[in-house]
């Protein structure tokens, strides 16, 4: 390889984190100058043999099981060099079953490849504690561009309790709902819907919920121009993941100009120190008084700056930097 980047493997998929940040990066690139160099999944048997890709991973985007997504790269890999952004890096919280699956399957993608990318030192870290190793490892952050007001009017509040993206347990809507209930807020807004095969979980959730007096309303999915609308009328939005890897939906409030009290952690930490006075810290046993606080004070909700470090071009720049350093 000659310093220019690979072909860029995205998927034709809705509704998913993943795929929708793997094209985001091709518009990124491009805009940054380079051609675009997308490739659907499904035609990458097209492309000539040798031809460098590189791949967005998460194990349950390219397929129905670990093994069967493992393959599934090893086999690209016998036909391509390989570069990999991992995503929902292994961690315990995948439970005694899943654990040891997914670890064999992100070590055995982390072998094949020239190099992997993580989208946080905690999740560097993470393969570092669990023994995933590939030839080089980078950290390129999930870009952040704070999406401008128009006119440069905030909405009103309709003094929930937010929580953004899929429900699934450990998200921490648990830990919101307790908030709510200590605070004696009403309603908690639930800005997505239910991750697959949690849908029952949902339900249960609600019903939980009612029975202590706060009213949970689900939006189900959201298009961007919806979601941005909705994150602005939230009265707290909260994020407190019990077990984070990396969060869009974190990126997603600052996005949105919003200021989110978050619980602490490995990631959490990072990126308030990548994006100072974005994020308003709070131990997790802490969390009720700092949504307490937040509705008493709603402008400290707000970001105070149009805009944060690391966006969209920064993204593109750090990528293509990263291709021109690999031994392919």
């Amino acid at each position: 390889m000659t310093g220019a980047p690979p072909r860029l493997v995205v998927h034709d998929v809705d509704q998913h984190g993943v795929a929708a940040y793997a094209r985001d990066l091709v518009r990124a690139v491009v805009d940054a100058g380079s051609p675009d160099l997308a490739v659907l999944r499904e035609a990458v048997p097209s492309v000539p043999p040798g031809t460098p890709l590189h791949l967005q991973f998460t194990d349950r985007l390219w397929a129905s099981s670990p093994e069967e997504a493992a393959e599934s790269v090893q086999r690209l890999g016998e036909q391509h060099p390989l570069s990999v952004t991992l995503h929902d890096v292994p961690q315990p919280s995948d439970g005694p079953r899943n654990l040891p699956r997914r670890l064999e399957c992100y070590r055995a993608v982390a072998a094949v490849a020239a190099g992997v990318v993580c989208n946080s030192s905690h999740e560097a870290a993470l393969l570092r504690e669990h023994g995933v190793r590939s030839a080089a490892v980078g950290v390129i952050p999930l870009p952040v561009d704070v999406v401008p007001f128009p006119g440069d009017a905030r909405p009103g509040s309709d003094g929930s309790i937010g929580v953004l993206g899929f429900f699934y347990p450990g998200k921490g809507h648990d830990e919101a709902l307790r908030a709510a209930v200590d605070t004696s807020t009403t309603t908690l807004s639930i800005l997505g819907r239910a991750s697959d095969g949690h849908a029952a979980d949902l339900e249960a959730f609600v019903r939980g919920a009612a029975a202590e007096g706060v009213a949970v309303e689900v939006t189900g999915y959201l298009d961007d121009a919806e979601l941005l609308r909705r994150c602005r009328l939230v009265g707290v939005p909260v994020v407190a993941h019990r077990h984070v890897s990396a969060s869009g939906s974190l990126g997603s409030w600052i996005a949105a100009g919003r200021r989110p009290v978050a619980t602490a952690n490995r990631y959490v930490d990072e990126m308030a120190s990548l994006r100072p006075g974005t994020i308003a810290l709070t131990p997790p046993d802490a969390l009720a008084t700092a949504v307490a606080a937040a509705a008493q004070n709603p402008a400290s909700t707000w970001l105070q700056t149009a805009a944060v470090p690391h966006g969209r071009r920064d993204m593109a720049a750090a990528y293509l930097g990263w291709w021109k350093s690999l031994s392919w």
